[in-house]
């Protein structure tokens, strides 16, 4: 089945795709029976856009005396819904003059699907104007240069050959929730540049806890530590230690005593003091011994730190969220043993890996954009962090951090990301929706629509990103068709091996 594509403009940015398909009537509904191996006369199919109606029309070859049913599938572009309830009235118009041909069908098939049965009794060329009158959408429509020929013999044959693309019914289309699509056009964006990166924590914003002494970790006050993926607060109780003998342990403890020792000896010379009988200079000195044994102290957790019983409180330096827990109930862990990762997720870090051949382009005001697996939608950066100086000379890049806000807790450190990074100058070329663009295997993608059923994958290389418009460079054409909702089950179609349910329910 081959199909012959041609487009123009109206007041109302209609675009038209002629296509002659196969002798198949509507292009759905297939005659395998056997014809003596004479080529069926080829239909056609026309997709036509309006500012607010989609119309994909499927017909049998025009032939006089032959009326057979047209396939009008009719989607109301305000939500991509077929238009479920109202009349249609196809008008053709003679190009020489004459009687015109009017059918009206007052309400649709099946949703979204009307099939009107004109009947011509002479042949030439023939203007169409569909108006629509529903509740959904009023819109008039028109398509010219529609041939009648007098007789089979005259009209053009099934080439046999078969049509390209991935195919998407318009059932298919109409179940789709958020399918959608728009034209590619024309404007202005930032000009940008891809580029590989990671998602880490914002400085300041991440804590690795230590064990400050080798000890047991007591079992009651691991009862109710956080689990790694749980917030915590600021000075929040995550685990109890009891130090062992030796080890730091007994270095521990002699500090503790210290502290106590320094503390009543700063008590009693302020006492004397005040009574005038030692000198300032003994508070002095009494105070100085305080505060070195609070410092002393301080390096096995502070002093905060200590119970009575001499054992170790280890809390939150930091609200957020544990990151990981590698500590069980009675078990001996040594001094610097890592116990808790706490990480603030609500301010994070992408750190872009840009390539050396890029690095003179990015400046401290270059703005960026971001997507993270699993995610269609891009994310903007709050500010730039800071511009490497320094090539790497195995990687060949140039780290470039950037700020994003992070309120949701959406972006993951460790997340990989695919960065545009901005170089703040202004490119025109063609503009499509974002949302349009999709990553398969690292590389951008997007999926145009040809015609009302028929979609193709096109690779695209991206000149820019501003907010939710990017810039192509190739691949797709102004005026062309693309996908910008739903356009992963499209991409499902296109990897299915089995041949689409033909015949729609016309």
């Amino acid at each position: 089945m081959s199909l012959i594509h041609t487009r123009f403009w109206t007041l109302t940015t209609v675009v038209l795709g002629a296509a002659l398909l196969g002798a198949c009537g509507l292009g759905h509904a297939h005659d395998d029976e056997a014809t003596g191996g004479a080529a069926e006369p080829a239909g056609g199919a026309v997709t036509l856009w309006t500012d607010s109606t989609e119309l994909f029309m499927e017909h049998p070859a025009l032939i006089i005396g032959a009326p057979d049913k047209f396939a009008v599938h009719l989607t109301d572009l305000t939500d991509f819904a077929p238009l479920r309830s109202g009349r249609i009235t196809l008008r053709f118009e003679p190009r020489g003059g004459g009687e015109p041909v009017v059918v009206t069908q007052e309400a649709p098939r099946s949703p979204g699907i009307f099939g009107p049965a004109p009947a011509f009794t002479r042949a030439g060329v023939y203007d169409l104007t569909i108006t629509v009158e529903s509740p959904q959408a009023r819109d008039v429509i028109r398509v010219p240069d529609l041939r009648v020929y007098a007789s089979a013999e005259e009209a053009p044959k099934e080439d046999g050959g078969e049509a390209g693309g991935i195919s998407f019914l318009k059932e298919q289309q109409w179940k789709t929730p958020g399918f959608a699509t728009v034209f590619a056009t024309t404007g202005r964006v930032t000009e940008s540049f891809q580029a590989t990166g990671q998602i880490v924590p914002a400085a300041g914003r991440m804590a690795r806890i230590s064990a400050p002494v080798a000890g047991v970790v007591e079992a009651s006050g691991l009862a109710q530590a956080p689990a790694p993926g749980q917030r915590v607060t600021k000075g929040q109780v995550l685990a109890v230690l009891t130090p062992a003998l030796g080890e730091g342990g007994s270095a521990y403890a002699q500090a503790r005593a210290e502290l106590r020792e320094a503390e009543d000896e700063h008590a009693r010379a302020t006492r004397l003091y005040a009574v005038e009988a030692v000198p300032q200079r003994r508070v002095h000195e009494a105070e100085i011994r305080l505060a070195a044994a609070r410092e002393a102290l301080a390096a096995f957790g502070g002093s905060g730190a200590a119970r009575a019983d001499g054992r170790i409180v280890i809390r939150a330096p930091l609200a957020g969220a544990v990151a990981s827990r590698s500590l069980t109930p009675g078990s001996r862990v040594d001094a610097g043993t890592e116990l808790f990762t706490v990480v603030d997720p609500s301010v994070v870090w992408v750190e872009a890996n840009v390539p050396a051949a890029e690095a003179a382009r990015v400046s401290a005001k270059s703005a960026a954009t971001f997507r993270v697996p699993g995610s269609d939608a891009g994310r903007s950066v709050r500010r730039t962090v800071s511009v490497g100086s320094v090539i790497d000379s195995v990687s060949r890049t140039v780290p470039v951090i950037y700020e994003v806000a992070n309120p949701d807790g959406m972006l993951k450190v460790g997340m990989n990301a695919q960065v545009a990074v901005g170089t703040g100058r202004d490119v025109e070329g063609v503009v499509i929706p974002s949302s349009a663009v999709l990553d398969e295997d690292g590389r951008p993608v997007v999926y145009v629509q040809p015609g009302g059923e028929r979609f193709e994958k096109r690779a695209v290389e991206i000149g820019g990103t501003s907010g939710d418009r990017t810039l192509v460079r190739s691949g797709v054409e102004a005026g062309e068709r693309v996908v910008t909702g739903a356009a992963y089950q499209v991409r499902l179609a296109s990897l299915s091996t089995s041949v689409p349910a033909h015949g729609h329910e016309h």
